[in-house]
Parts: C-alpha cells; sequence; structure tokens
C-alpha cells in the first residue's frame, strides 16, 4: 500500500478531462448498442463500465464534489480528503458488497408538509454514481421525447418552451389534464423495477432493500425508492418512460421518427409534457381526457405500484390557465402568456420578508449578499417568459420592506438621515440601497434590470452520449455562452 502523501499527490494529479474521455468512450458504445437492440452487447459493455477504474475514479469526484458532500449517512462518514476519496474508489466492487441502510431525514414542502429524504452512506452514494454512469446512456436513449426532469442537457425551461409549442398558436388544444403522480418515489413496485430497469440486479435489489434508520429504530423498505440517491431520479424517469407513447396508442396517434402526427393526432390535439412526475396532457376537447386518457394514465401506473393523486389531478381550460412548474400558462384573448405563477410569487415574497425580518443584526453588506442571490435565482428562472412587470412589482415591494427594516433598525433617526446611510445616488439612479466592503460599494441588484430573453428550447431526440449529436451541443453551448 502506497504512504499517504503519495495517495494525495495521485489523486490530486489525476487528468479528469481523459478520465471522462474513457468513460464517454464505452458510454457511445452502449448507445450505439441501444439503439441497435443489441441487448446482451449492453450488458457486456455496461459490465465493463461498472469495473472501469476511470469509471469509479468519476464517480467518487461527483459525490465528493456536489452539495451533498458534507453530509453523512448512518456510519457518520464523509470523504473529504484525497486519500479518503482514492481509497473510496478502490473500494468499489459488487463482490462483498452489502447497502447499509439510510438515514432518514425531512425537509419542508411548499404546501407545509414534509418531504422525506433517505441519506445513503459515501460508499453507497458512490455505488450508485458508479451504476449510473452505465444506466444514463440507455436512459437517454430510450426516453420520452417530451420528458424534460433529471436530464442531462435539460431543464425547466425547455418544458415551458415545450408548452408555448403546443399551445402558442391560435388552432392548439383547448383542454389540459393537469397530473400529478401520489408518492413517486416512495411508492414504485420493487418486482418492477427488479424486472425492467437495465441495471445489474443484485446491486439494484441492495439499495432497494436496504431499509431506513430512523429516530435510532430500523425499518424495512418494501417499496419506493429513496428521495436522496443520487441514481433515485434516473429510476423514477424510467419507470415513467413510455407514457407518452401509451397514451398515443390509446388515442389511436402515431408519430413519424420527424414528429409528424396522423390525422388522428391532428383532430385530437395530443400532446405530452412532463418534468419528472409532474405532466400535463392536452387535448381538442374535455370528453378525451376524461374517458380516454385519465383511464390510459391509470392503467399505464398500476403495474408499477403508483396512482394518481386526485387533489392535485384536473382538467381545465387553457383560458383559465394553469400553473406548471412555478410559471402560469394561460391565454388571454386569444393571446398565449406564460408568467410566475401566484404561488411562486407569494414564496418568492414570504422568503424575502421572513429573511429582512430576521435579519437585524446582520451588516448591510450581508443583507445585500443574500438578497442578490436569492434576487439573481429567482429572476434567472423566470426570464425566459413574460415577467418584466412582475420583477418590477418585486423590486418595489422588496424596496418597501427594507425601508420598514432600516426604520425600525434607526427609530430615532430621520428619514431624510436614514435615507442617506442606506441609499445613494448612482448616475442617473437614485434610491439604490448600497453598501461598502472596505472602499468598495456593494448594491442590491434590481430584478427588472435582468433581461429577459426567449429560451431555445433543445431538439426532442438530442442525446449527450450519442456521438451523432456532439456538433448540435457544441452550438449549443457555444450560444448560450455568447448570449
Amino acid at each position: 500500500m502506497k504512504h499517504a502523501s503519495e495517495l494525495r499527490g495521485y489523486w490530486n494529479s489525476i487528468d479528469w478531462n481523459h478520465v471522462e474521455y474513457k468513460v464517454r468512450l464505452l458510454q457511445m458504445r452502449i448507445v450505439k448498442a441501444t439503439k441497435a437492440g443489441q441487448h446482451r452487447k449492453v450488458k457486456s459493455l455496461q459490465w465493463i463500465l461498472q469495473n472501469s477504474y476511470y469509471a469509479k475514479l468519476l464517480a467518487v469526484k461527483r459525490v465528493t464534489s456536489n452539495k451533498g458532500r458534507n453530509t453523512p449517512g448512518v456510519d457518520k462518514e464523509v470523504w473529504s480528503y484525497p486519500t479518503q476519496k482514492l481509497k473510496g474508489a478502490l473500494s468499489l466492487n459488487r463482490k462483498g458488497y452489502k447497502a447499509k441502510p439510510l438515514r432518514r431525514v425531512y425537509i419542508p414542502k411548499a404546501n407545509g408538509k414534509q418531504r422525506p429524504l433517505g441519506i445513503p452512506t459515501m460508499k453507497d452514494r458512490a455505488m450508485q454514481a458508479l451504476l449510473l454512469l452505465t444506466l444514463e446512456p440507455i436512459a437517454e436513449t430510450t426516453a420520452d421525447l417530451n420528458s424534460y426532469g433529471f436530464r442531462p442537457k435539460r431543464c425547466c425551461a425547455d418544458a415551458i418552451e415545450q408548452c408555448f409549442v403546443v399551445f402558442g398558436n391560435r388552432y392548439c388544444a383547448k383542454w389540459i389534464l393537469e397530473a400529478d403522480i401520489k408518492g413517486c418515489f416512495d411508492n414504485i413496485n420493487h418486482n418492477w423495477l427488479l424486472n425492467n430497469i437495465p441495471i445489474d440486479k443484485y446491486i439494484l435489489s441492495q439499495w432497494l432493500k436496504a431499509g431506513i434508520i430512523e429516530h435510532g429504530f430500523f425499518k424495512h423498505t418494501e417499496k419506493g425508492t429513496p428521495q436522496g440517491g443520487i441514481i433515485s431520479p434516473t429510476l423514477a424517469n424510467l419507470t415513467l418512460d413510455g407514457l407518452e407513447k401509451y397514451i398515443y396508442d390509446a388515442c389511436g396517434v402515431w408519430r413519424t421518427p420527424i414528429g409528424n402526427r396522423n390525422s388522428v393526432g391532428q383532430k385530437l390535439q395530443i400532446s405530452f409534457v412532463r418534468y419528472a412526475d409532474d405532466f400535463i396532457v392536452s387535448a381538442a376537447n374535455k370528453e378525451v381526457l376524461q374517458n380516454v386518457v385519465r383511464p390510459a394514465i391509470e392503467e399505464f401506473l398500476k403495474p408499477r405500484g403508483l396512482s394518481l393523486q386526485v387533489e392535485k389531478t384536473k382538467i381545465t381550460h387553457i383560458d383559465q390557465g394553469f400553473d406548471f412548474l412555478g410559471q402560469n400558462v394561460r391565454k388571454y384573448n386569444g393571446k398565449l402568456l406564460i408568467k410566475p405563477s401566484k404561488k411562486s410569487i407569494k414564496n418568492f415574497k414570504q422568503k424575502v420578508h421572513h429573511f429582512i425580518r430576521k435579519s437585524g443584526s446582520l451588516s448591510t453588506y450581508e443583507v445585500i449578499l443574500y438578497l442578490n442571490a436569492l434576487k439573481r435565482g429567482w429572476g434567472n428562472y423566470h426570464r425566459h417568459v413574460v415577467s418584466k412587470a412582475i420583477f418590477s412589482k418585486m423590486d418595489h415591494d422588496i424596496f418597501q420592506a427594507l425601508w420598514r427594516w432600516a426604520k425600525r433598525k434607526h427609530g430615532n433617526k430621520s428619514r431624510r438621515w436614514i435615507k442617506n446611510k442606506y441609499w445613494k445616488s448612482i448616475g442617473n439612479r437614485n434610491w439604490v440601497f448600497t453598501a461598502y466592503r472596505g472602499d468598495k460599494p456593494v448594491h442590491l441588484l434590481r430584478l427588472d434590470k435582468i433581461p429577459i430573453k426567449r429560451f431555445i428550447k433543445i431538439r426532442h431526440g438530442a442525446n449527450p452520449f450519442d456521438e451523432q449529436w456532439d456538433d448540435y451541443f457544441k452550438t449549443r453551448k457555444g450560444r448560450r455562452v455568447r448570449k
């Protein structure tokens, strides 16, 4: 065994570009075999990649550089040092592997409820990341055309732009089925996963049956894939892939490789958009959604152990609008406008006001740093839709909250004094909330200065693991950088 200092130096000297290149070569071969229907070759290539030293290094790098890298599992271990990371990579072997139970934690949801998360140990996370490298090329090759959640090179903006494509013209579908799956991650049937997911069955069963440690007690897991595992979103996507085609088949709709529909599809105007377990289906009339589409969805979900959430599944008219991924899609006198939803606006305002109320002991500089991060994140998410007027309203609302904060902080000072202390004039702009870091001024970001730019949706069949799409992704990346 090498000395610890040698191991540390070895990890720090790894050429990660070369490692990623070697892994990608095998992933491209998996895609090619999958498209050709060569299932035995796919399994052989997966086995080679699963035992590849480069893949093990990349898997450890992924789990030790993401946001959860400092969150321990039940063994209370994290891999912070290069020696730990390299030893962890060398320990990723199928022989003798046994997954440890998950550590149960809860995070708050927007509706006031709590979402359960299962935190695996570092070794289990690295093992999941390793097998994810073998599974993701297959998942991307067989995925639904209009699925956008938890997939590389895709995001919420792609799903919203697809909504614009579906509802943007004058003769679009008028009725929308808003569907939500009840406890998707928690209820997936284990037998279905083991029989249908193209992955090492022994290791998959280890993860599914590992159990949970909650409040010091062990609980068996009989169904579901835990939220918190790095491979769980891909498993959920593979569980729901095929739903789009199932709906089209139930309605008598077929599509050519370039996306053209038959006469039945043109008449019924069936369209499908999914992000993770939230999806919408549009149709020309309400009866088709009630009598054909919804029963087809329930029939598709049943063998997977899933069902629709009744209170969140409803049929609405495009003139009434619907909320999807934090944005409202609605037609006003025949014109489609997509705006930030009322719920998203309310949540943003509550988060800002709560922080300002609790920030009495913070410096002005710290307040500006936090608010800038909050405003930049929310503004960048909504900058591809009709948001300029709402951005201005939010700026005014935050100004009023900061003015109340300053008055509370200096109750014995005049308004002019407060204004001169916190708000400066910059060029032709007055009332700029400002702090100083040494001699350098730091200003509060204005949401209405974030430019509104139309998002260019990714092409339906674009696959980042397929070498045929390399030029497309290079062009797309260059275009986004220039913007």
